[in-house]
């Protein structure tokens, strides 16, 4: 009889044991698809709970990370957590960065690099990555939308557009060069469209001074009458606009012009009869660095395409532009097509040496450019051909032109 009782007792506190062991759990693991939202949901608890117990400062979360958790589980056994998921191979494509796959595959570029013994960020088209798991294909939730800071010191993130550097963001928010890469881990200047960068405080908001104008225009006293401009190679809307005794305002207003990009054989409406007085012939002699430029942008002919490439064994565009224009004399960092594009200012008139700039190519914005070598043809470091020359009437090569530039 004694036996029995004891047994009994025994078997009830073991059912209490395991009762509340899973009814209360104290650390969940995190798996492919979880979210703080639905863990929280899971353990009948909020989001802010759950972020303030383990001392999160955002929402994002990592397979296999070890959360605590302290309310009551919705299952009542709790299922082991799942093998590591297996490895499977991906192959890079052109416009891919550690970023972006880390973002498919639901991973960090930490693990991504630890998963391939990377020591740096840099990888290149046609290389294998091992990679966990399968490829996310339902759409991510969009990013909280971060409170403004509540002082100066607070911190903010800051999305990379087209044509920014360092200099531009930290004038922007009155932050040094070295404070920006000291707060983000930078260990180069090197920044890429789409980047998220953490930055003190609240862009300025200063409104910059307007551009100089090189005329005064007296308004018409009637209105002007239309006709059709075609634009030409090397044009921009600041030549057009002062042919024709118009502002750059003025010209986009009367074509519904969002911004200032136009292309060859586009047609254009202009007010009044473009000034013959106005049109110059072009210069014909380029600098002895545009010179030498196209001269050593020749020797490069047939230097196959290398995705981040800047030596004789490949070279992209942008590593094209930075070997040859070092060796031209021209002493200027290893920047990508935007950076270049920051870098230099608008030509009206292009000589060989000048650069040329395309957007929308293989991603948005300022994404490809070459070297003017004259007669309409430029060359480049082509993804298929490698440094080859084309031609701008190429219709590829007119729908994304951009303009011509010249360095400071």
């Amino acid at each position: 009889m004694k036996k029995t009782i004891v047994r009994a007792v025994s078997t009830a506190a073991f059912l209490s044991v395991v009762y509340a062991g899973s009814a209360y759990a104290s650390t969940h693991t995190v798996q492919k698809g979880d979210s703080l939202s639905k863990i929280a949901s899971k353990y009948q608890t909020t989001v802010s709970e759950l972020k303030s117990l383990n001392g999160l400062k955002s929402d994002l979360i990592f397979v296999n990370q070890t959360l605590k958790v302290s309310a009551a589980a919705q299952p009542a056994v709790s299922l082991p957590a799942p093998a590591a998921s297996p490895t499977s191979v991906y192959v890079v494509k052109s416009g891919d960065y550690l970023g972006k796959i880390a973002k498919q595959f639901a991973t960090s570029v930490k693990e991504l690099k630890d998963l391939n013994g990377l020591k740096s960020d840099m990888i290149y088209v046609g290389q294998t990555l091992k990679v966990s798991g399968k490829a996310e294909i339902a759409t991510p939730p969009p990013a909280a939308v971060a409170s403004p800071p509540a002082n100066v010191s607070s911190t903010a993130v800051y999305s990379v557009v087209s044509g920014d550097t360092l200099s531009k963001i930290g004038v922007q928010y009155k932050m040094t060069v070295q404070e920006l890469k000291q707060l983000n881990g930078l260990k180069s200047d090197m920044i890429y469209v789409g980047q998220k960068l953490k930055v003190s405080g609240q862009a300025s908001v200063t409104t910059p001074p307007p551009a100089p104008t090189t005329q005064v225009v007296t308004p018409p006293a009637e209105p002007a009458k239309t006709t059709v401009y075609t634009v030409k190679s090397g044009d921009t809307l600041g030549a057009i606009s002062s042919r024709h005794t118009m502002t750059v305002q003025e010209l986009k207003n009367l074509n519904g012009l969002k911004s200032d990009m136009i292309y060859v054989g586009q047609q254009l409406k202009v007010s009044g009869t473009a000034k013959v007085t106005e049109v110059k012939p072009p210069a014909e002699s380029s600098s002895d660095f545009q010179t030498e430029l196209v001269s050593v942008a020749k020797s490069l002919m047939g230097v196959p395409y290398a995705w981040a490439g800047s030596s004789l064994s490949g070279f992209d565009c942008s590593g094209f532009i930075y070997y040859a224009a070092n060796k031209a004399g021209y002493k200027t960092g290893r920047y990508s097509a935007a950076g270049y594009y920051s870098r230099t200012h608008y030509v009206d008139q292009p000589q060989p040496g000048d650069l040329v700039f395309f957007e929308n190519t293989y991603k948005k914005g300022i994404s490809h450019l070459g070297i003017y070598i004259g007669n309409n043809e430029f060359i480049h470091a082509d993804e298929k051909k490698g440094v080859s020359i084309a031609n701008l009437s190429n219709p590829y090569y007119t729908k994304h032109f951009d303009g011509f530039k010249r360095f400071y």
